[in-house]
């Protein structure tokens, strides 16, 4: 293999910036997150594709809520019906309008048909922007989302396909199985499997199986000169073994995700993400893709970091979310106590500014005195100016004599102050 110098450690840096954005937002540091331009304007995947808010939601609501059914049949179709159309707002437009959580038995091909084209006639986009599903009419329907109904009709309650997968032997004879159905396509059939091996229904080693989607492939053509005789997936499964190495001759610190490390499925994903990041850093690198289409913007909603429990983080994660809102209640304290000083200093300057007001008040009082006597005065005017004076010396020196406090009381009166 010959490798796009310049690229193959766009591809390593990048996925340590992401990572590193991925945790300072664990930490509730501030915006911005990191010091690229890039990753600060554009919207990018994690370098884990399990952190994702999508497949966070689908681990912990789809696959883990303790409030669903357990029951294997029941994981699986949620996971098709969800996947299939990837959007968060999908699912809870279907569930609000039944009501009640989906299930197999509340499965109805012509109530939820009538539910999505609801959504479709208020300009509701109901499909996931991350990635183009198949449109055929392979059902022989019209609409997009009757033929993928139709589908999971078939998958799960005509095929019962539940029953070979927990057959399988490997991850790519699932793999297999779920390519093998219209509509849903290699790079589909992939992220089915590896949702689906977020569950408990299957448990294979996730380096076991891989392929390439067109965005990595993309990404792959942008880091390689020559692939020698590598096919895509052998590409990927170097990028996982050598991942250390390679991180350690940039000289990047890498955060695992407390303490995994990336799997095929993320190396695989990376190769999407500096495909996209490359049209901005290289412009001059051709490929059928010029421009990132997303724009970042945060989402106010924070995500409770959840992962599928055979992985044994969560305990690290609880742990992780503990030092940093102990670290945030002590910051919190800092900042209050610090705010209570501010205050404090703002009542003295205050009082300050108050004492020099009426010091000032009176110094241009006896300048004003001064200028508006008649001639006949000036030197009862210039006895009141000693006067003056040396009563503010004896003020300075805290002097507790008598005669200051009647030297000050007679300046004022002559200054008709009083």
């Amino acid at each position: 293999m010959q490798v796009r110098q310049e690229i193959f450690d766009t591809y390593w840096r990048f996925a340590a910036l992401r990572q590193e954005v991925f945790f300072n937002k664990i930490k509730n540091l501030p915006q911005p997150w990191t010091n690229d331009p890039i990753i600060q304007t554009y919207k990018f995947c994690n370098a884990y594709r399990a952190s994702d808010r999508v497949s966070q939601y689908l681990i912990k609501n789809i696959i883990y809520d303790n409030s669903r059914n357990k029951n294997e049949e029941e994981v699986l179709f949620r996971i098709f019906l969800f996947k299939i159309f990837n959007k968060i707002e999908t699912w809870e437009y279907i569930e609000n309008k039944l009501d009640n959580h989906i299930t197999l038995k509340c499965f109805n091909f012509n109530l939820y048909s009538q539910i999505l084209q609801e959504a479709k006639d208020t300009g509701y986009s109901i499909y996931t922007s991350a990635y183009m599903s198949c449109a055929s009419k392979e059902f022989g329907y019209e609409k997009k989302h009757q033929n993928h109904l139709s589908l999971i009709d078939k998958i799960i309650f005509q095929d019962r396909i539940i029953a070979d997968i927990v057959k399988s032997k490997s991850l790519q004879e699932v793999f297999n199985i779920i390519q093998g159905y219209p509509l849903l396509g290699k790079f589909m059939a992939y992220q089915l499997a590896t949702d689906i091996n977020y569950s408990e229904i299957i448990n294979f080693d996730e380096n076991s199986f891989t392929i390439a989607g067109p965005g990595a492939e993309r990404g792959i053509n942008k880091c390689f000169i020559h692939k020698s005789d590598k096919t895509n997936a052998e590409i990927i499964h170097w990028m996982v073994e050598n991942q250390e190495q390679e991180f350690e001759r940039l000289g990047l610190n890498f955060q695992t995700l407390w303490g995994r490390s990336l799997k095929a499925i993320d190396c695989q994903n990376l190769f999407c993400e500096t495909d996209k990041y490359c049209r901005q850093a290289f412009p001059e690198i051709i490929s059928n893709r010029k421009k990132i289409k997303s724009k970042f913007t945060a989402n106010p909603q924070p995500i409770n970091y959840f992962y599928p429990p055979k992985w044994g983080i969560n305990n690290r994660i609880k742990q992780t979310t503990a030092q940093n809102s102990l670290q945030l209640k002590t910051q919190q304290k800092i900042f209050l106590n610090l705010d209570n000083s501010l205050n404090n200093q703002r009542v003295l300057v205050k009082k300050e500014l108050n004492i020099s007001g009426k010091q000032l008040f009176i110094e241009d009082k006896l300048i004003s005195s001064l200028f508006m006597v008649e001639n006949n005065e000036l030197e009862e005017v210039i006895q009141v100016k000693k006067s003056f004076k040396r009563a503010k010396k004896l003020k300075k020196t805290n002097s507790k004599e008598a005669k200051k406090e009647k030297l000050l009381e007679n300046t004022f009166k002559q200054l008709h102050l009083f």
